[in-house]
């Protein structure tokens, strides 16, 4: 039987002259987290908005539950988007909304909505105009939590919730995904926050999928290793290097390497420091590569690009 509840090929998507995607292709498969991750305009919501039939692709196919998803009602009915910039109508208060949702999603737990909505120091009452920009993006939250879709879509949720209020969704999906399984698709670019709740990361850059792979797979695929600048060049030999920072007689030079015992045994005597390099910082070299540069970035460089991925729009 296919478990695949996502499958997209050579997927394009052009706006005028811009590519927003360029030959997608992937799976997400059933009761499964995955993060799509990338930076800001790197395609992530132009996918999500075709997967969920709210944009229409320039060319390849897409297929959601096994069919397409363009004005089918079976399918469009068995999953949920969260967007960014979720819209509701001015006069409706965060109830109308529960309310309205109810009665498109089949699974809707009204208890678990309340209790979200409590946790979340939500007014129901309020309009949702008058709502600030947390608020706003908590109502997003419970409805996808408590819709409990087949294939739920969560496209930058946290944009207004202070790091407390980010940590509480991430506590609530992770207890609710273990006791009912469902295909979430977390679009982020907070990686280092989200890390840890990801089975599967797929990440974009300009339109392009550059890593598409198991999350453990990509945990511990590279260290750092940090010490007497000498001795951390003939450590380091033969691997290929993602960054170095060099200061006088010291160096951190990170690379692509999954030591035994025995290297680590052996960086230890040479008084060598190792630390596993960050899902963010890998996704950041990731990046970096698609601009073909030659040699190994900066710590300056890398600075740069990863401040993308830790910035909190306000």
């Amino acid at each position: 039987m296919n478990q695949d509840v996502v499958r997209v090929t050579d997927l394009t998507r052009r706006y005028k002259d811009v590519k927003a995607l360029d030959s997608v292709s992937l799976t997400f498969g059933k009761d499964r987290i995955y993060g799509l991750l990338g930076r800001n305009g790197a395609g992530k919501t132009t996918l999500m908005s075709i997967l969920t039939a709210q944009a229409f692709p320039s060319g390849g196919t897409v297929e959601v539950f096994g069919e397409n998803p363009y004005e089918n009602e079976t399918v469009l009915r068995r999953l949920c988007f969260i967007r960014e910039s979720q819209k509701y109508p001015e006069s409706f208060t965060p109830a109308h909304a529960f309310k309205a949702a109810a009665l498109f999603f089949e699974s809707w737990d009204r208890e678990f909505a309340a209790r979200l909505a409590e946790d979340f120091q939500l007014p129901l009452k309020r309009q949702i105009k008058k709502l600030s920009r947390g608020q706003l993006s908590a109502v997003g939250i419970i409805i996808g939590l408590a819709s409990r879709a087949e294939l739920t879509f969560f496209d930058e949720p946290y944009l207004g919730l202070d790091a407390v209020a980010r940590h509480l969704f991430y506590d609530h999906l992770v207890k609710d995904y273990a006791e009912h399984p469902r295909t979430i698709v977390l679009s982020s670019h907070l990686i280092d926050e989200v890390a840890n709740l990801l089975e599967h990361v797929v990440v974009i850059d300009r339109g392009r999928i550059i890593m598409d792979d198991e999350a453990e797979a990509i945990r511990g695929s590279a260290v750092t290793v940090s010490g007497p600048a000498d001795a951390v060049a003939g450590f380091v030999k033969g691997h290929e290097v993602l960054f170095e920072e060099r200061l006088l007689n010291t160096a951190s030079v990170s690379i692509s390497a999954r030591l035994d015992a025995a290297q680590r045994r052996e960086a230890a005597e040479l008084g060598l420091t190792l630390e596993q390099v960050s899902l963010q910082q890998l996704v950041v070299h990731a990046s970096l590569a698609r601009t073909g540069g030659g040699s190994a970035p900066s710590r300056a460089v890398l600075n740069d690009l990863e401040s993308e991925f830790t910035e909190v729009s306000k």
